[in-house]
């Protein structure tokens, strides 16, 4: 068997009462380019939450230490405390 990726495809149009024909195939290159593209817009999607996260945390951190320190607060940082 090769490297190469594969799939299982269950063909369910038999009557009932005989045996299904199950089949492993090898994925074409357009299956192999489609899951690479999905699994690289998915790990793109994951670090710009984790930004997105990260932005967040920092904000807060920010308004904290100005309420207790008594500096005024951005607009930005005031929004994130009335939310």
């Amino acid at each position: 068997m090769s490297d190469r990726p594969t799939k299982l495809v269950i063909d369910l149009s038999y009557p009932e009462g005989h045996e299904m024909r199950n089949q492993i195939v090898e994925l074409t290159d357009e299956e192999i380019a489609e899951r690479e593209a999905m699994a690289a817009q998915a790990e793109a999607d994951r670090l710009a939450r984790e930004a997105e996260e990260q932005a967040i945390a920092d904000l807060k951190a920010s308004a904290k230490a100005k309420l207790i320190s008594g500096q005024p607060l951005t607009e930005e940082e005031a929004a994130l405390i009335v939310i």
